[in-house]
């Protein structure tokens, strides 16, 4: 079997023989003759004479095939107390009959479908049932306020949204319906119907163009997949931007499932009836990758876990869904382990539970420290593979592959580029780094299967965010360096967007919150390096000029005030909790807030004053503030 140095060179070397036969495991209705389009740089596409449905292949391929009584999908709540299991034949009924429900709404080819769902199965049945009928889904975390949702369904103009009556955070219930209509009131394009799913912990109350999930289903016809050109959307999944308006990250049909059908056995080793247990959620990348589509495209069983890796009701939750479901391969951010290792130190959970099955533990979302790696790797006594993507590019740019042959693991980085990834770090000239020597990340162009083709009705912003910084490369945003092993080193963003806990948040948007408060003059968030959630975000406030903050408790008022309007507007998962009241804020001669060196100062880094600073004395006066832990 070919080894990983070959297997990279040919996807490489010969672009159109190693996905042209990746994409055959597939089925089409028009298979491709042509791997890549690339007469429109920077705007490539994959297999663009190929038509095929990917709920077909995610489902009823393995039904036709005589794997029908095969576990597709276990659906585990230990906050409801409740499993549930689907054979493939199950799923595909399900999904067949929601999709139906969704034709009887008006949804069709090319409409969209926005899902605000917890996590249930109808979460991935409804995303399922979009692909079924080649409409275009755009899922948002159930978490997000409704200003925040109301932004998306502006710009996705979904026909439809799908979504539950409620979520279940911890112990706390989340009614969603309050929070979508208000969505609804807030956006300019209404959707033309709503179907909830009415879960008995908060039953809804249904207004003109709600729908009954339950009572819909009932009568529906099952629909039959509709055959898609491989270039068509499949989803858009907004990421946060720099600037505060989302960006609705593309992704196509064919080249997707090709790239996910290729990475589960070659890189996460899981293959038709072995099991992956993915702790994420379907608003996340993450979940739309591996916990819905690549396992189902591999004929594996996935896990759904509604739930934490603590606290529901303890930090052994994980081992024991990998006993009751022979679980191979774990997917998960390092928050979750860290947070385990926190509620856990010495792992006595794990020698309660059976976990002979487990061979791999992955982990992304963000920086995998090397703390968080050796205790995992100690404890488990099993690969711990770090590996790097982004939402912008659907499946790993960097990992160890195990399916293929287990590299040498080097603790901080996510190993060596995948297929179709040619990863260089470049200096600010634009030419190559010396290895060890940190830069910009930078992928070159074309992108493989999987990578986003585009923005949602945004190309200029596709080029002006992704493409323009240097020419024939992808900006990744992250930062780093490759070593003289060609292993890729990520050591963070180089913009303002924060990691919280694997949940990509801009401080820009919780920017705009704070200079919202009639008492803030101007402010500005910086992610702070964090040992539970990987970065935090602090806010810093100056008042205007007249506010009388003298008055006794002043401070702790307008703290809270600011706090619960960023949860208001952005949502819990922004986790928010620090600002500080200071008196002004370092800046460049030019009016720019100095963040990145407030981020330095306030990591404990030995930060140099910037030349082009206005004032030093403002920085020496809040050094202190940034120094508090």
């Amino acid at each position: 079997m070919a080894g990983y140095e070959e297997i990279f060179r040919s996807s490489v070397e010969d672009r159109e023989g190693f996905w042209l036969r990746a994409a055959s495991v597939l089925d089409w209705d028009v298979a491709p003759t042509t791997a890549l389009d690339e007469s429109d740089p920077p705007f490539y596409r994959w297999f663009p004479d190929g038509e095929l449905n990917v709920c077909h292949n995610a489902l009823d391929r393995h039904v036709e095939a005589g794997n029908g009584d095969r576990t597709a999908l276990v659906h585990d709540s230990p906050v409801t107390g409740t499993k549930r299991s689907y054979t493939y034949s199950d799923l595909r009924d399900e999904v067949a009959t929601f999709a139906g429900v969704l034709r009887d709404q008006g949804v069709g080819r090319g409409d969209r479908v926005v899902i605000y769902m917890p996590m249930v199965p109808e979460a991935a049945v409804a995303m399922l049932a979009c692909a079924r009928l080649g409409a275009i889904h755009s899922v948002v975390f159930g978490g997000f306020a409704a200003k925040e949702l109301a932004v998306r369904i502006d710009d996705a103009g979904p026909k439809v949204v799908v979504s539950a009556s409620c979520g279940i955070e911890g112990s706390r219930v989340i009614e969603y319906k309050p929070l979508l209509d208000k969505a609804i009131e807030l956006a300019e394009r209404k959707p033309d119907a709503t179907v909830i799913l009415q879960r008995e912990q908060a039953v809804a109350a249904m207004g003109p163009i709600d729908v009954d999930w339950a009572a819909a289903a009932a009568t529906a016809t099952p629909a039959d997949p509709v055959p898609v050109r491989s270039t068509d959307p499949l989803y858009v999944l907004y990421t946060s931007g720099t600037t505060g308006k989302p960006k609705g990250v593309v992704r196509d049909s064919g080249g997707y499932a090709t790239a996910l059908a290729w990475s589960m056995p070659n890189i996460y080793d899981v293959g038709a009836g072995e099991t992956i247990f993915t702790a994420s959620d379907v608003g996340w990348v993450v979940g739309h990758s591996y916990i819905v589509y690549a396992p189902l495209l591999a004929g594996a069983t996935t896990v759904l876990y509604e739930g934490k890796p603590v606290g529901t009701p303890d930090a052994g939750q994980f081992w024991r869904v990998v006993q009751e479901n022979k679980v191979k391969s774990v997917f998960t951010a390092p928050t979750a382990f860290r947070a385990i290792k926190k509620e856990d130190p010495e792992g006595a959970f794990v020698a309660q539970y059976d976990v002979s099955s487990l061979q791999y533990l992955f982990l992304a979302g963000e920086r995998l420290d090397p703390e968080t790696y050796r205790w995992a790797a100690d404890l488990l006594g099993i690969p711990v593979i770090d590996h790097w993507w982004q939402t912008e590019t659907g499946w790993p740019i960097a990992a160890n592959p195990a399916g293929i042959e287990l590299l040498d693991i080097k603790p901080g980085s996510p190993t060596r580029p995948m297929p179709g990834w040619d990863v260089q770090v470049l200096d600010e000239t634009g030419k190559p780094a010396e290895p060890g020597v940190d830069g910009a990340i930078v992928a070159k162009l074309p992108l493989p299967p999987g990578a986003f083709p585009t923005l949602w009705n945004d190309d200029e912003r596709y080029v002006n965010s992704y493409m323009a910084a240097f020419e024939g490369y992808y900006l990744t945003g992250d930062g780093g360096h490759l070593d003289s092993d060609g292993y890729v080193f990520v050591m963070g963003r180089t913009d303002d967007v924060i990691n919280v806990a694997g949940h990509r948040l801009s401080t820009g948007g919780m920017e705009e919150v704070l200079a919202s408060h009639p008492d803030v003059a101007e402010c500005a968030v910086i992610g702070v390096a964090d040992t539970m959630k990987g970065q935090i975000p602090r806010g810093f406030v100056v008042l205007k000029s007249g506010v009388d903050s003298t008055a006794e408790g002043y401070d702790e008022k307008l703290r809270a005030e600011l706090v619960q309007m960023v949860r208001d507007q952005i949502g819990a998962v922004a986790s928010l909790k620090d600002v500080a009241v200071v008196p002004a804020l370092p800046k460049t001669r030019s009016g720019k807030i100095l963040r990145k060196t407030m981020r330095g100062i306030a990591d404990g880094a030995d930060e140099p004053v910037p030349s082009t600073i206005d004032d030093a004395s403002v920085l020496d006066t809040l050094r202190p503030v940034l120094r508090t832990e």
